[in-house]
C-alpha cells in the first residue's frame, strides 16, 4: 500500500511541468511593461502610467525597478531555503528568477542613469563617491555582474562546480547591499524598506552555514 503523498511532493508534481522559460516571460512582464511605457511617454504617443508618476517620475521608476529587483532577489534566495527546509525542489527556478534580479538592477541603474543623471558622468561619478546609500548600491550591483555572466552551464564546466560555486557566494554580500541601498535611499525611516531588510536579514541567518568556508 503506497504512503499518501506530502504536501513538498504534491507542490513538486505541480511545478514540475512548468519550463524555465515561462518563469522568464512572466518575470520580465512589469520591466516591459514600465520600458513601453516610458518610450511611449517619451514620443508622446500614450500616457501609461497616468498620475502615478508623482512630481519627480524618474523617481518613481527607479523606486518601482528597486523594489522589483529586491522582490526577486528574496524569491530567488528563498528556493534554496525552501529546498533544505522542507525538500521543496524549485532549483530549477533559481537561475531565471537570478537573472531577473539582475534584469531589474540594470533597469534600475539605466533609469538612473539615462532618466535622473541625463548622462552627466562627471555628476554621476561624484555622487557614486559622496553619498553612501549609492555607493552601496553600486558595490551591491559590482557583485551581480560576474554572477549574470557565470549563470550558464558554459561556465560551470568551464569553472569547475566548487569555483563555480564560491563565485556565487558574492550572491550573498549583494543581497544585503541592496536591502541597505534600500533602506538608505528613503532618507527617512519607512516601515516597508526595514520590513524588507528583515526579511533579508532572516534569509540569510537561515544560510548563514553556506557563508562559512568548509574545512
Amino acid at each position: 500500500m503506497s504512503h499518501p503523498l506530502t504536501l513538498p511532493e504534491r507542490v513538486n508534481i505541480v511545478l514540475r511541468p512548468i519550463p524555465t522559460w515561462l518563469v522568464y516571460l512572466i518575470g520580465a512582464l512589469p520591466g516591459l511593461y514600465i520600458v513601453v511605457g516610458i518610450a511611449l511617454a517619451l514620443t508622446g504617443t500614450y500616457d501609461l502610467f497616468g498620475n502615478r508618476l508623482g512630481i519627480d517620475p524618474a523617481k518613481t521608476l527607479e523606486h518601482w525597478l528597486g523594489e522589483l529587483s529586491l522582490q526577486f532577489f528574496i524569491a530567488t534566495m528563498t528556493i534554496s531555503i525552501l529546498r533544505d527546509k522542507f525538500r521543496l525542489k524549485l532549483i530549477k527556478f533559481r537561475r531565471p528568477l537570478g537573472l531577473l534580479t539582475f534584469f531589474y538592477v540594470v533597469l534600475h541603474l539605466s533609469i538612473w542613469v539615462w532618466l535622473d543623471m541625463q548622462w552627466r558622468w562627471s555628476e554621476m561619478w561624484a555622487d557614486i563617491l559622496k553619498r553612501p546609500y549609492i555607493t552601496i548600491g553600486m558595490l551591491g550591483f559590482a557583485l551581480l555582474i560576474p554572477l549574470a555572466l557565470t549563470s550558464n552551464n558554459a561556465s560551470i564546466r568551464k569553472m569547475g562546480p566548487m569555483a563555480w560555486q564560491k563565485l556565487h557566494k558574492l550572491a550573498y554580500p549583494a543581497f544585503l547591499l541592496g536591502a541597505i541601498h534600500y533602506v538608505m535611499v528613503q532618507k527617512v525611516w519607512e516601515v516597508e524598506p526595514l520590513i524588507y531588510l528583515a526579511i533579508v536579514i532572516i534569509l540569510l541567518s537561515l544560510r548563514w552555514r553556506r557563508l562559512l568556508p568548509r574545512s
